[in-house]
């Protein structure tokens, strides 16, 4: 995969905000559902996903940056500068009886060498080296089996699950079930790659596909989204409006309660704290709630200062 900050179109140095906005217009513009036809569009939705899987964590991004994954969140493997320094020159290895020519070699027929490469370079050396299918010059493999497509998938979550980071029972494509914990920080519309499930490869040693799971958030009916924060609106007795005093309001946690101060108009919005959805970094948005005073159904005494006012209003 290329750099992901390539693929997102963002500078190395780029704030979370920035790289959240990017990867949002691309998921947007390369949509599988607003691009039915469209191969690369699907490929370049993929590969967005996979940028911002990295770069949209913090611990991956800085692994990513000290060198330590690849652009596909993959381990890097050890640079091996030469085989000669390994604790000096006197456990320089022997190519020729690793290969078999003068050394012993175990019963079973495999050579000491197959041991030590498999430990190094994993299970694909040893296939290479044994001459299978596929191997080329000198038995090294030239091409290991076909991966396994990766399969779309959605999930749709209310706020309260986001907000209690719940874990889901999941339907893919095919009739497996798995169970998804809703990560912290998804946004609508982000789509997360669960490695290992999708369609199996073709051969025995071929790794699967991935599911390529889109998060869609249900609407609220009392709360809308701006970012982590949430915004609602509350009502206002009138006498609490004017006198001020305690007023509740409903979050997606439970009800608090807040101190409303006196003569406070309709339309004043107030910030309670840490009552918004969780972050990735471990911190949560706050609600954000907006004052509509609401009038008494009857009141005498209500109705005979406003005619007083008015009429001391010369009106």
């Amino acid at each position: 995969m290329r750099n992901p900050y390539d693929v997102l179109g963002v500078p190395k140095g780029a704030s979370e905000a920035d790289i959240k906005k990017a990867y949002r217009r691309l998921a947007k513009t390369y949509h599988p559902d607003r691009n039915k036809d469209d191969v690369k569009a699907k490929d370049r939705f993929a590969e967005a996903n996979s940028a911002y899987e990295i770069l949209g964590d913090a611990e991956k991004r800085g692994q990513f940056d000290r060198g330590e994954i690849d652009g596909d969140g993959k381990p890097r493997a050890p640079n091996f500068e030469g085989f000669s320094g390994f604790g000096g020159r006197s456990n320089a290895f022997d190519f020729e009886n690793m290969a078999g020519g003068r050394g012993p070699r175990p019963a079973g027929g495999g050579g000491i060498g197959d041991d030590i490469f498999s430990t190094l370079f994993g299970e694909a050396f040893r296939a290479a080296g044994a001459g299978g299918p596929g191997a080329g010059p000198g038995g090294f493999q030239q091409r290991g089996p076909a991966r396994g497509e990766d399969i779309a998938a959605e999930l749709s979550v209310t706020l309260e699950q986001v907000a209690g980071e719940e874990k889901l029972r999941l339907g893919l494509p095919g009739g497996r079930d798995v169970d998804v914990v809703i990560p912290r920080g998804v946004v609508d519309g982000q789509t997360i790659r669960l490695r290992g499930l999708g369609h199996p490869g073709a051969g025995p040693r071929a790794e699967p596909g991935d599911a390529m799971l889109t998060i869609r958030i249900l609407p609220h009916p009392r709360f809308t989204i701006e970012g982590a924060d949430l915004r609602t609106h509350v009502d206002l007795p009138l006498a609490d409006a004017v006198l001020g005093g305690p007023l509740r309001v409903p979050t997606l946690t439970g009800t608090v309660e807040m101190k409303v101060p006196a003569m406070t108009s309709s339309g004043r919005t107030f910030r309670l704290r840490g009552k918004g959805l969780p972050r990735k970094d471990g911190t949560s948005g706050d609600l954000l709630a907006t004052t509509a005073i609401v009038l008494p159904a009857d009141d005498a005494a209500l109705t005979a200062y406003a005619q007083a006012s008015r009429a001391a209003q010369g009106e």
